[in-house]
């Protein structure tokens, strides 16, 4: 019976940790990137207020 390689399963595993780690930060970057339109006050139609508009 062949003898288990300990050095290919850690490297592996620390491959996929690393993915894992930098797929989080593509996220945060894209997240970050784009306007978070739940900040904005909403309207009775679920749009965002705009303070400088006039009812109409």
């Amino acid at each position: 019976m062949a003898k288990p390689n300990y050095q290919f399963e850690k490297r592996q595993r620390d491959l996929a940790k690393k993915a894992k780690q930098e797929e989080k930060r593509q996220q945060k970057l894209a997240n970050k990137s784009q306007p978070e339109a739940d900040d904005l006050p909403q309207g009775d139609a679920g749009q965002p207020l705009n303070p400088l508009a006039r009812p109409g």
